[in-house]
């Protein structure tokens, strides 16, 4: 197990359906699965990273409600620190409607944040001591952002790490970006942010240039079933993806950016880090759902000792 790893943000409750494909407005398609279970981008991020074998404290906000108890049960289940979780009884707990198709593994969804989306600056103080005992920050930007850009300062001045995977996408101040170490965009979001259309690996390294004149010390954009754009100062390059099957793709950069931190906590360096979250996000795409389809570190090891030839 590696250094401690605060993971702050969103909790909802997936509600998730498969059909055959994905409606158009105005039509009415007949399902064929219905889940529901925990989720958000911040909780699959926390399970995932705490599967893997990392020291977690998983930090989000619930309403006092039916839903809440998904959250708290599983998190119970899985021998995880609840201590860290907020509650209000003035905003329910999220939730998201999540659509599939089930022959190209594409979604749509819908997410209310509802109770993570209302986290008090006085509860993001609260956590100073927390911050003082990790070596990494996890966080997302499906909370309420200044509570985001109010941690990730404290962090920068306890000396924390800072990883900040760009999603859902929305505006980011460079007051934020220049304390971040790590950004992990998908190609989309690192387009919307930088303006750079990531056709190829020459346009990834433009707009790596742009994170880095922000102030962002090493960028990871994920290219989806190409793998993911590495670049730090001194070496770039693309990391393949692994190549499975997949059946549900929603989870894989929450179950990726989990993997990554865990890695980093490890002492591997980036590139190592890198494979490592692919080899979590590759397994959890050959599950239906979020939360519930992050690996164990067992299945995590064994994936990447029967795919090593192409690691090497």
């Amino acid at each position: 197990m590696g250094k401690k790893v605060t993971v702050f943000g969103s909790f909802v409750v997936d509600l998730m359906s498969r059909a055959p494909h994905l409606p158009v407005p105005g039509e009415t398609v007949k399902g064929s699965i219905f889940k529901m279970g925990p989720g958000g981008k911040g909780f699959n991020q926390g399970v995932a990273a705490h599967k893997a074998g990392a020291d977690v404290a998983m930090v989000t906000k619930l309403g006092k409600d039916t839903f809440a108890n998904v959250a708290l049960d599983t998190m119970h289940a899985l021998s995880m620190d609840t201590a860290h979780i907020f509650q209000t009884e003035e905003a329910e707990t999220g939730a998201a409607l999540i659509m599939v198709d089930e022959k190209s593994s594409q979604n749509k969804i819908v997410v209310v944040l509802g109770a993570c989306n209302s986290i008090t600056e006085a509860e993001v103080e609260s956590l100073s001591g927390l911050l003082s005992e990790s070596e990494y920050l996890l966080t997302q930007l499906e909370t309420n952002v200044s509570a985001v850009e109010k941690l990730v300062k404290m962090a920068k001045e306890r000396g924390v790490k800072v990883i900040l995977n760009t999603a859902p996408i929305q505006p980011i101040s460079d007051a934020l970006l220049s304390g971040v170490d790590l950004i992990t965009p998908n190609e989309v979001e690192a387009e919307i942010l930088t303006g750079v259309p990531i056709t190829d690996e020459e346009n990834a390294g433009k707009a790596a240039d742009w994170f880095f004149a922000k102030g962002v010390k090493d960028v990871m954009i994920t290219l989806g079933g190409r793998g993911v754009y590495v670049a730090a100062r001194e070496k770039r390059g693309i990391v393949p993806a692994f190549r499975v099957n997949a059946i549900d793709t929603t989870g894989a950069g929450d179950a990726f950016n989990g993997g990554l931190v865990t890695a980093l906590a490890e002492g591997k360096d980036l590139w190592e880090a890198a494979i490592f979250a692919s080899a979590v996000a590759a397994l959890s795409v050959q599950k239906i759902g979020t939360t519930p389809s992050m690996p164990t570190r067992e299945e995590i090891d064994a994936f990447l000792e029967k795919h090593r030839e192409e690691i090497l």
